[in-house]
C-alpha cells in the first residue's frame, strides 16, 4: 500500500467516525462512496470494506459516551443487532448476485432520498421557529 493510499484512507476514516459520533452516518454514507471515488474499488469491494471496518469499533467510544449520557435504548439496540445481521446477510446475498453499477444506482437513489427527506423536514421546522 503506497502512501497516497494511506493517507487516503486515515482521512476517510477520521471524517467517517466524525461523521458517526456527531449525526450516526459514517460506513455506507461516506465510506462506501469515497472507496468507491477515491480509491477506484468497485462497489461490492467498497461494501463490503466498509461492513468489515466496522466490526471492531461499532459500539466502542462512541456507543459508551451516549450511553453515559442516557441516550441509547438498550433494547431496541438488541433487537436491531440482531437482525442487522440477518439483514447484512441476506443484503450481502443480494447484492453479490447483482451488477455492481445497479447494485451502486440504488445506493444512490436510497441517499438521495434520504438527503431530501432531511432536507425538507429540516426547512420545515427551521419554518416554524424551531
Amino acid at each position: 500500500m503506497d502512501l497516497t493510499t494511506w493517507m487516503l484512507l486515515l482521512a476517510i476514516g477520521l471524517i467517517a467516525g466524525l461523521a458517526s459520533g456527531f449525526v450516526g452516518i459514517g460506513g455506507g454514507m461516506i465510506i462506501v462512496p469515497a472507496l468507491v471515488f477515491g480509491l477506484g474499488l468497485s462497489q461490492h469491494m467498497a461494501q463490503g470494506t466498509s461492513l468489515a471496518m466496522m466490526i471492531p469499533p461499532i459500539g466502542i467510544l462512541a456507543v459508551m459516551s451516549y450511553y453515559k449520557a442516557g441516550a441509547v435504548q438498550v433494547q431496541y439496540a438488541a433487537i436491531l443487532a440482531v437482525t442487522f445481521v440477518l439483514g447484512a446477510w441476506l443484503g450481502s446475498k443480494w447484492a453479490l448476485k447483482l451488477n455492481p453499477t445497479l447494485v451502486r444506482f440504488v445506493f444512490g437513489v436510497f441517499m438521495a432520498l434520504a438527503a431530501g427527506r432531511l432536507i425538507i423536514k429540516s426547512w420545515s421546522e427551521l419554518q416554524e421557529g424551531g
